[in-house]
């Protein structure tokens, strides 16, 4: 159950990620250029690690990662809406 909770949390977090990244926000410019082009591919490959080495984690009884990743996911979306919002 932990895996199937993580996961969807995964596909949101990938949905925010991609989100931040086609708002075009004056902020993206910072990042470096591996990060931005193209289409911010890289960003979203170490999203997707990360994801993956939770899973393997919790599905090798290291249950307390999820709420690592929970804290992570939170974080994401405060900075997704921070962002899409135009609060920074």
């Amino acid at each position: 159950m932990a895996l199937v909770f993580i996961f969807i949390m995964g596909v949101a977090n990938f949905a925010m990620h991609k989100a931040v990244l086609e708002s075009g926000h004056p902020m993206l410019v910072q990042l470096p250029s591996i990060f931005r082009s193209p289409g911010g591919r890289m960003s979203l490959i170490v999203e997707f690690l990360m994801l993956l080495g939770t899973m393997l984690v919790v599905a090798n009884g290291a249950s307390q990662w999820v709420w690592g990743y929970v804290a992570y996911s939170a974080m994401n979306a405060l900075s997704a809406w921070l962002i899409l919002s135009q609060r920074i």
